[in-house]
């Protein structure tokens, strides 16, 4: 390599990281004025971090419970062990800055992974090193479900270690990647699918080869075995606790028809989910597209294999997706609880690094060709770019008028509200209604609502004698409360699924009807209502103040339940 090629890479490099710390500078900057993805995120585990942190039953063993949730009832391994690495960044810095954290880490890393995925077993050509450079840099900065850390961007690197322990590369490098990752990803959303994916290609190689390779069995193996340690909550809970069934044993089951089950695969294929979108839409699929339409015609498909094997791959995997759904699976998930308790349709985590993979085939497919097909590639390189830079979640949440972390945490004013009722918080319990619960357990407040994964299905069954008439006016909110659940909520027929009523909301809840009693006897005083209850009477709740902070999103009404000994 030159002294120039060495000078211009080095740029590039220095180039490709920069976008990184831009793209991720708002976090930093703006800190809790900072606007990121509210739901599977603010609404539920970025509260479970500090509750767990603060409910001194973080290194608890198995079978015991958080007592700020659900009544007491939420268990302990429902939720991420002590062994997980963001709780980490939670338990050392402030919430916002440790979501910072978390974001840099994991961008960092995925294009790290994905630019060594590429380098080595995808572009062999060294003169299109740029493409592989900021292919890997669009993928690093991809939307992905913020708790999952690496569970999705981590996988390029997981898997480039794989291959090289495959190929006999002996380094200490392979062996720690495999080592650390588990504490920075999740087993169940993500990593159990790569882990299948590598073993797969461990049992080709058997067949095709017609040798064992045991020294990349034992790569997958001790991968496992770290999951299996640092994930022991989940699995205790999920294979040995067997006292009382729990929330995921009602899980309804899906009933989509045929037709419904293949526009989903075309929607899952074009868009995506929202725990893993590769924002493949608007450029990655049309150039994707193109190079095949282009190869097939051209008639040189035979020279571009790895291209075809991934094109495939990525469509079956949104084939799978879309027909896990399918109502022709019912009779057997009946008989198998574990295909109900257990979303086996979640291999399209593995989706967004494929879709990069072709990406940079289609690109390098183009470059190759010269002249107007290699600007042609330019363009579609730096489109992705900008695409990914507009999925930035300061652009979309600020743009979506969705509050900042401060404003939807409203700490000052949630203070204002426990220091009114005056009693320790552990003393009475609380539910909210317009708003999530996370926001009165980020304030410390001890809830009869929540959302948890996984609860014992008793309490879903007490809860619901609150909720019953209000369920019985709306068939959505029926399904999604007993043929889900896990959003334990005081639920109203005329709010439906909307938890974000702020203090501009101009809603009222005109005919409520909850049991009042029910709430009561299960130890509930208080409802923190974000919208005004004009019959609150009837329902034997009585308004005693509405508490509005300028910095908070919401508008408070704090209604007290009546003393059921005065009735």
């Amino acid at each position: 390599m030159g002294m120039k090629t060495w000078f211009i890479d080095r740029k590039l490099e220095i180039i490709a990281i920069a976008l990184i710390l831009i793209f991720t500078a708002p976090l930093f900057i703006l800190g809790g004025n900072s606007h990121i993805r509210i739901h599977d995120n603010l609404d539920s585990n970025m509260t479970w971090y500090k509750v767990l942190l603060n409910s001194g039953n973080y290194l608890a063993k198995t079978g015991s419970n958080i007592p700020q949730m659900l009544d007491g009832v939420a268990p302990r391994d429902s939720f991420d062990s002590q062994f997980v690495g963001i709780v980490w960044l939670y338990a050392i810095f402030p919430t916002p800055l440790a979501f910072a954290f978390s974001q840099l880490i994991t961008r960092i890393f995925a294009f790290i992974g994905m630019r060594l995925w590429l380098r080595d077993y995808i572009i062999k050509d060294p003169s299109k090193k740029y493409i592989t450079l900021f292919v890997a840099v669009a993928f690093a900065l991809t939307p992905f479900w913020p708790s999952g850390m690496l569970s999705t961007l981590g996988m390029p690197l997981a898997l480039w270690a794989f291959l090289n322990i495959r190929k006999g590369k002996k380094s200490i490098w392979n062996w720690l990647i495999l080592t650390l990752l588990p504490f920075y990803s999740s087993l169940i959303l993500g990593f159990c699918f790569l882990l299948f994916l590598v073993a797969c290609i461990w049992i080709y190689d058997i067949v095709k080869k017609r040798g064992w390779n045991w020294r990349f069995f034992s790569s997958i193996a001790y991968m496992s075995i770290i999951y299996c340690i640092v994930n022991y909550r989940f699995i205790s809970q999920m294979f040995f606790q067997t006292n009382e069934p729990d929330s995921r044993s009602a899980f309804s089951l899906p009933n989509n028809s045929v037709l419904g089950s293949v526009r989903l695969t075309f929607k899952n294929f074009t868009i995506g989910h929202t725990h893993d979108q590769p924002l493949a839409t608007y450029v990655i699929l049309p150039v994707i597209l193109l190079a095949l339409v282009m190869m097939l015609v051209k008639k040189e498909w035979r020279t571009q294999k790895p291209f075809l094997w991934l094109m495939a791959l990525n469509f079956s995997l949104s084939i799978w997706y879309a027909f896990w759904w399918w109502g022709a699976w019912n009779p057997i998930k009946e008989q198998i609880s574990i295909m109900r308790s257990f979303n086996f349709s979640r291999f399209h985590f593995l989706q967004p690094f494929i879709f990069y993979g072709l990406f940079a085939l289609a690109l390098v497919y183009f470059a190759s060709k010269g002249g107007w097909w290699k600007r042609i590639a330019m363009i579609g390189l730096v489109l992705q770019l900008c695409v990914v830079f507009a999925g930035n979640s300061e652009i979309v949440y600020r743009a979506a008028g969705t509050p900042s972390i401060d404003q939807f945490y409203a700490k000052k004013e949630f203070r204002e509200i426990k220091n009114y009722i005056g009693k320790p918080q552990k003393d009475y319990r609380v539910a909210s209604i317009g708003i999530h619960p996370s926001i009165s357990q980020e304030n410390g407040f001890y809830t009869l609502d929540g959302y948890v994964n996984s609860y014992p299905l008793s309490y879903k069954a007490k809860f619901r004698e609150i909720i019953a008439k209000e369920l019985d006016k709306s068939p959505t909110l029926k399904d999604y409360y007993d043929g889900w659940g896990n959003r334990v909520y005081i639920f109203s027929a005329e709010l439906g699924k909307n938890y974000l009523f702020d203090k501009n909301s101009k809603k009222h809840i005109k005919n409520l009807e909850l049991n009042t009693r029910a709430f009561k006897e299960m130890g509930g005083e208080y409802i923190f209502s974000a919208v005004p209850i004009d019959n609150a009477r009837e329902n034997d709740l009585h308004l005693e103040k509405t508490f509005d902070d300028k910095e908070a999103a919401w508008k408070i009404y704090l209604y007290k339940v009546g003393d059921l000994n005065a009735r």
